[in-house]
């Protein structure tokens, strides 16, 4: 562990506080009765941050400076950042929000300045030019190095979400969004890398911590970027519940008492981890967050799409689902897979079977996702070969979840089922993304099978509603349809 690390760790406990407040003094921010005393902005400045560290130093895990701040009143301004970094105790970990991004010599003059002039423990560095860029701060022992993985800004997914294949990966991975690949690369390279993660995109959060199980997170975007506390913490806490800290700027400095709101704020942090240390893990309930964003998402991709269409059942429908679409977006497919994943983890199988046609690549990424052999049943035997009705390895006896995309009636399920109970198999699950609500599980409870659902189409209807992606009018003909109204 560093001497970063470790004074980190060591302020957490003593403090218990996961809470890091941002010294980011915008001159038009700063409260009258600094400015009242005097006439030097600078000396204005540094009055400000010397009342928010006095009251708050046994509230906090770190303090953040941005560099910016004080580098736009130049030299003044950075004489008060060095009489700033003066008034924080030496137990207390200070990160310079610097996002330094530049390779060479240029890269070890930057880590110099921050390092050997400024002394700070720690800096926030850009990964775009890769590992050459950060290699210079790493050089220094004992420092803390946080890298942008995916940002809180509103255009952060321009670039940070693009999907990409790693052609290094060894296992052949499928595309995976940019910030993913970050998270990976950057923890590789020094043992002194954490990563920062904006709290305006909690499933992000939650992808990156299972990419970098072990890392530190520096968390900013929760209070005035509108980050939601609860969801940040629920997917970016490391099992030990600690690993990451939630920066808060403008909501402590700006506040008429600062105290008041740092303890607030590190209090609400507390309950949220106890809240959350004592909720047993139950994978089948996703995050209302990660299901909002599945549905957005599909609807994005015309999987769900609204007008007049007539079913394989010759009944006219006001809704069209086309899960097969999937397979032409491999973050989507992912998504739901994890999704189906944290249902099956509920259900006891040895294997899962998809039903063909339409089921069977959204069966491959669920085996992917939840680690469970994959079988599946012909429509017809070959006529040639072995002359198999079941493809896959598997013996009479095995329990089998069926995988399907969706039910209505839950015919294809049931039918499928047949063919898998007829060779010896044992089927008591069925788990689907989407139950349109038409009498599938009742159907499936007759012939003694559990039906397991991602979504229901109401869900649906209110979380497309909700955005403003589905009209009052046409939500209410979709109820009516079903016999909801």
């Amino acid at each position: 562990m560093s001497d970063f690390f470790a004074k980190l760790a060591a302020a957490v406990d003593r403090n218990n506080s996961l809470l890091c407040i941002g010294l980011d003094p915008n001159p038009d921010s700063i409260p009258e009765r600094y400015l009242s005393d005097t006439a030097n902005l600078a000396a204005a400045i540094v009055a400000w941050n010397r009342a928010i560290v006095e009251q708050t130093v046994d509230l906090v895990c770190a303090y953040k400076p941005n560099i910016a701040f004080y580098e736009a009143l130049g030299a003044d301004g950075m004489d008060a950042l060095r009489q700033t970094l003066a008034l924080i105790p030496s137990d207390v970990p200070v990160i310079l929000d610097v996002k330094r991004g530049d390779i060479g010599s240029t890269a070890a003059a930057y880590a110099t300045a921050c390092f050997v002039d400024l002394k700070v423990d720690a800096v926030t560095l850009s990964p775009y030019l890769g590992r050459d860029s950060v290699d210079p701060f790493a050089h220094h022992e004992g420092k803390g190095l946080f890298v942008l993985c995916h940002t809180s800004n509103p255009s952060a997914a321009e670039f940070q979400e693009l999907e990409i294949a790693d052609w290094r990966a060894l296992d052949r991975e499928p595309n995976q969004p940019l910030y993913k690949h970050v998270a990976r690369a950057a923890v590789s390279w020094s043992p002194a890398v954490g990563l920062v993660v904006g709290a305006t995109f909690p499933e992000a959060i939650k992808e990156v911590r299972n990419a970098a199980p072990d890392a530190w997170f520096l968390v900013p975007g929760v209070g005035a970027q509108g980050g939601n506390l609860e969801d940040t913490l629920a997917a970016g806490l490391r099992r030990d519940g600690s690993g990451i800290m939630i920066s808060a700027s403008r909501s402590i400095a700006a506040a008429v008492d600062p105290r008041a709101a740092a303890q607030q704020t590190r209090d609400a942090i507390n309950l949220a981890r106890t809240q959350l240390a004592a909720t047993p893990h139950t994978p089948a309930a996703a995050p209302a967050h990660d299901l909002r964003n599945l549905v957005l998402a599909l609807a994005d991709l015309g999987a769900v799409r609204f007008g007049d269409f007539t079913l394989a059942s010759g009944i006219q429908s006001p809704i069209y689902v086309d899960l097969r679409l999937l397979v032409s977006r491999p973050s989507i497919l992912a998504k739901a897979a994890e999704a189906y994943a944290a249902l099956l983890a509920e259900v006891e199988c040895d294997r899962i079977a998809g039903v063909p046609y339409a089921a069977l690549p959204i069966g491959t990424a669920v085996a992917l996702a939840a680690d469970k052999p994959l079988i599946y049943p012909r429509k017809e035997a070959k006529e040639h070969g072995l002359g198999k009705l079941i493809e896959g390895a598997w013996q009479p006896g095995d329990r089998v979840a069926i995988i399907e995309d969706l039910i209505t009636s839950g015919g294809s399920t049931i039918k499928t089922a047949e063919t898998l109970r007829a060779a010896g198999l044992v089927v008591e699950h069925a788990v689907v993304l989407i139950d349109r609500e038409q009498g599938g599980p009742a159907n499936l409870a007759q012939v003694g099978i559990t039906a397991h659902a991602v979504l229901k189409l109401t869900t649906i209807l209110d979380i497309l509603h909700a955005a403003g992606k589905l009209e009052s009018a046409k939500r209410q003909e979709v109820l009516a349809f079903l016999g909801r109204t």
